[in-house]
């Protein structure tokens, strides 16, 4: 008999087993399991040898102790993204390259049968009337989800993992995503309440910046943050953690972003955290930044400093105010003060290539001028990037450090290049 075919059979009859079992754990499962196959043993059904039951067994235990297939890859730290293509292909990224496994599942219900035990404390929908999801795991891992008639060739799933091993700005050092002087400079920034926009494409790492940067939020202070599937795990105490809420089967009861960053201006915040600006919430954002709330970290997608300018622009627009572009451009230039940057290179390392100072407004365009910037140099024969971080300069808003007390160190903003061409005008 086909050891799949054993498989289902046996988590089907394991499944309405174990539902009243109040401690579960991998000897109960191994003990009915083996009650199962001497019972078919002695109806002459499975002839299978020691070996194949172990296995059988280690990866029933995977399935209802754990997420299956995936539970090994979810246990290696090394990985940091694993992407799902149906029951029969599973991908995986680990430093920065995409790899296939050798992991499938069973079949396409084996594979949303683990689909449905991660949802399900998320107490988000996947059907068919809304076949896609996003939610998180209880360690922080996001992940999506769209089904048939939506997805051809099965149900596909991306886990992009939560990974502990990066909690300190050093951490960031360690790994080339910084040097030394970009992270004193986002540490003081973070402590000054200064108002950061960190940018680029998805999995560049912005999320992990704005959580390692957080964790110097002072402890007394406030901290509201604001998602649509949680990521963020933020050290301090007196955190209030929103969540949207998506429509219920009727199409009622939708929570957006706006509607939660709206509803957050009223609980007294010391510090806004915006998971991602997608829409109309940017005008919300604007008006935030330009009334006094200080310190507010957000995300966005683009590819560049000056993209992300225009996406803001662009979004802003969303909310139907009637507000000319140029009205857009000076909440802007007020109200935002640095953007940090994020890339994937070539070689899968992820760097912050720009650190740009959002300044004034010059003929109704937006000026940035660049901080730090990474220059790309040679690639090495192991397929590896060489380049390095260059300052171009001190921002002008510096003395806002001495206004509030904190120390940082001066030299390091001692150019290496040129000052020429750090400032840009998005007009």
């Amino acid at each position: 008999m086909d050891e799949k075919l054993i498989k289902r059979e046996i988590r089907r009859e394991l499944g309405t087993a174990i539902v009243s079992e109040r401690h579960l754990n991998a000897d109960v499962i191994r003990e009915r399991t083996l009650r199962i196959f001497e019972t078919r043993r002695r109806q002459s059904r499975y002839q299978i040898d020691d070996a194949q039951k172990d296995q059988i067994i280690n990866s029933l235990c995977d399935d209802f102790l754990g997420w299956g297939p995936l539970q090994h890859l979810m246990e290696d730290k090394e990985i940091s993204e694993i992407m799902v293509n149906g029951p029969f292909k599973v991908y995986m990224e680990k430093e920065g390259k995409k790899t296939l496994t050798d992991i499938t599942f069973d079949d396409e219900a084996h594979l949303r049968y683990i689909i449905e035990k991660m949802l399900a404390p998320s107490a988000r929908r996947l059907d068919e009337s809304l076949p896609y999801v996003d939610f998180s795991l209880d360690d922080g891992s996001r992940v999506n989800v769209i089904i048939p008639p939506l997805a051809i060739g099965g149900a596909m799933m991306t886990i992009r993992k939560f990974l502990r091993t990066i909690e300190k700005v050093e951490d960031l050092v360690s790994l080339g995503t910084i040097d030394e002087r970009m992270a004193e400079f986002l540490t003081a920034c973070v402590k000054a309440k200064l108002n950061i926009l960190f940018s680029g494409a998805t999995g560049s790492g912005k999320t992990t910046t704005v959580e390692v940067l957080s964790s110097y939020i002072d402890s007394s202070e406030r901290i509201v943050t604001i998602e649509d599937a949680l990521e963020l795990s933020l050290r301090q105490d007196h955190v209030v953690r929103l969540l949207t809420k998506p429509p219920n089967i009727e199409g009622k009861g939708e929570v957006t972003i706006r509607d939660l960053f709206r509803n957050t201006l009223r609980m007294r915040p010391t510090r806004i955290i915006l998971g991602e600006i997608r829409g109309e919430e940017a005008m919300d954002y604007l008006q935030a930044l330009n009334s006094g709330h200080r310190g507010c970290l957000a995300v966005i997608h683009a590819s560049r400093p000056s993209d992300a300018m225009g996406r803001l622009e662009t979004m802003s627009l969303y909310a139907g105010l009637n507000i000319p572009v140029w009205g857009i451009r000076r909440q802007i230039s007020s109200g935002l003060n640095l953007i940090v940057q994020h890339d994937q290179l070539i070689d899968g390392s992820r760097k912050i290539n720009y650190i740009s100072e959002v300044g004034e407004l010059s003929d109704n365009a937006i000026v940035l001028r660049d901080v730090f910037r990474y220059e790309a140099e040679e690639v090495t024969e192991e397929g590896k990037l060489k380049g390095k971080f260059k300052c171009l300069g001190k921002p002008d808003f510096f003395t806002i450090f001495k206004k509030k007390g904190i120390s940082i160190n001066e030299n390091i903003f001692k150019p290496d290049v040129s000052e020429k061409g750090r400032e840009f005008l998005i007009k």
